[in-house]
């Protein structure tokens, strides 16, 4: 009997990544998933996950948008977070993400076409990010080289505190997402 190679969730959902498919695509799972995996592949100076980076592009867009910005990196939760130059070297995988992403997006109605600005913010978390987690990182990004940081420094969160004010805000958003 041959089976198709899965990777089982916090949940126990399975996310069959060569389909790829999701059993059942779990908020909890996506929280999870995101709360315990570090940016950056960890090389930073204190663990800053993914949720609460998510957490920061939402608080960076109109109201509208938040649950979009929400969960613009929520396919992380199933195949991690990938350092972009593996992403540019391994262009499969930049597809499979898109796919997962699109899994997400039907399961959560959530409509990406007005993406300008939640990539805005998302570049804005990142060049907060550099300056605030990596300080070694000295080099120059050029595409961030018209981006400012917020003037706020990031205080990290624990993976437990960052997973339920991920959970947190998904409620908020989603309840103005399903009144729009």
């Amino acid at each position: 009997m041959i089976t198709t190679p899965y990777v089982s969730t916090f949940l126990g959902n399975r996310f069959y990544p060569l389909e790829p498919r999701i059993d059942k695509v779990a908020i909890e799972d996506i929280a999870h998933g995101l709360a315990y995996q570090c940016r950056f592949n960890g090389q930073t100076c204190e663990f800053y996950s993914i949720a609460q980076h998510s957490l920061v592009v939402a608080q960076l867009v109109p109201e509208h948008l938040r649950f979009a910005a929400l969960m613009h990196d929520a396919a992380e939760a199933y195949l991690g977070d990938m350092v972009k130059p593996l992403k540019v070297l391994l262009p499969q995988f930049a597809q499979i993400e898109e796919q997962v992403g699109d899994i997400i997006a039907r399961t959560f109605d959530i409509d990406f076409s007005e993406y300008a600005p939640i990539k805005r913010a998302d570049l804005i978390a990142l060049a907060t990010e550099k300056r605030d987690l990596m300080p070694h990182s000295a080099e120059r990004w050029a595409y961030l080289d018209d981006i400012a940081p917020l003037p706020e420094p990031i205080v990290a969160m624990d993976p437990a505190t960052a997973k339920l004010a991920f959970l947190a805000a998904y409620d908020l958003a989603a309840g103005t997402h399903r009144r729009r």
